[in-house]
């Protein structure tokens, strides 16, 4: 760990959201934004937790297996007996970008309040990640609003998809968010449904961050880089790829380290630099998390260093 992470007690981060398995042709592998950016905390920073909900299925099972076997602790992954394990089917474009049809009443919109978590929240943490996928169903929704207020930090990666979203769950979240992070086409929808401006993606973060009082916001452009926005200073950095196998998860491997920079009151230009570059790393590989350790190791190493 960096200088930083040495002088201070380590920032306890948790994520609530969804954990699901993405199914492409063929194969499948674990995903949701939430749990990949909880599983590239715990390796590039330690200390995180993850709230969701599995099926009492094969599939959940599959899942609870996996974050043993990966230390991750489940204390806090339900096992929902009604409802099944989450299911994303994965299309990829021909930019290999995919396009989601993601299953409805899954085990994660069962989530619910409960002592341990409030205490997880309350005592055990010092952000919450979340998004919107998540609120798509009025119970989780409503646990995770339970979970708003407390006298912590709070991520929010909006992550659209198909229509489970609307006006007042983005009003909620951008209410919310300390971190924001949001990408090119989530930034065109928030600005048709709020800000109803002239589409300048600086100006655009800019207004976000003075309307919702968020103290950094991140406008991820895909293959043009990203921009980070904070008290007045803008901030572009493109990391450059040469083999891009899938994009699935470059917006939760930057989103992890955007998290920790700005915990750690990183200036935004080694944060962008950092997230970018990891980001990069990710879409050189098959799916969303690294088999490997030598990405973890590497990216430890920069932390470190700057």
């Amino acid at each position: 760990m960096n200088n930083k992470l040495k002088e201070e007690p380590l920032k306890r981060i948790t994520a609530f959201g969804e954990i699901l398995f993405d199914v492409y042709p063929g194969t499948r592998t674990l995903g949701g934004a939430p749990f990949n950016f909880i599983y590239h905390i715990n390796k590039l920073a330690g200390l995180g937790n993850f709230i969701s909900s599995v099926g009492d299925d094969n599939f959940g099972k599959e899942i609870l297996n996996f974050l043993k076997s990966n230390n991750i602790s489940s204390d806090y992954v339900a096992i929902d007996k009604n409802h099944s394990t989450g299911v994303a089917n994965a299309n990829l474009d021909k930019n290999k970008i995919p396009h989601w049809e993601i299953e409805p009443d899954c085990a994660y919109d069962f989530i619910r309040t409960s002592d341990k978590i409030l205490n997880l929240i309350e005592e055990k943490t010092d952000c919450l990640y979340f998004g919107t996928l998540i609120q798509r169903s009025d119970i989780s929704r409503g646990t995770i609003n339970r979970l708003f207020g407390k006298k912590i930090k709070y991520f929010c990666d909006l992550n659209f998809r198909q229509n489970f979203f609307n006006i007042d769950i983005i009003n909620s979240s951008l209410n919310t968010a300390h971190i924001l992070k949001l990408n090119n086409d989530e930034l065109k929808i928030v600005n048709d449904l709020l800000l109803k401006q002239n589409y300048d993606e600086e100006q655009l973060a800019e207004l976000l961050s003075k309307r919702f009082n968020i103290e950094i916001v991140c406008v991820t452009l895909g293959d043009k880089g990203a921009i980070l926005y904070k008290n007045g200073t803008v901030d572009r950095y493109k990391a450059d790829v040469e083999n891009v196998v899938d994009t699935v998860g470059a917006g939760d491997a930057y989103a992890s380290v955007l998290c920790i920079g700005n915990l750690y009151k990183w200036d935004i230009s080694k944060i962008n630099r950092i997230a970018s570059e990891f980001a990069a790393a990710i879409v050189q590989i098959k799916g969303a998390l690294p088999k490997e350790e030598g990405i973890y190791e590497l990216f430890k190493e920069k932390i470190r260093s700057g």
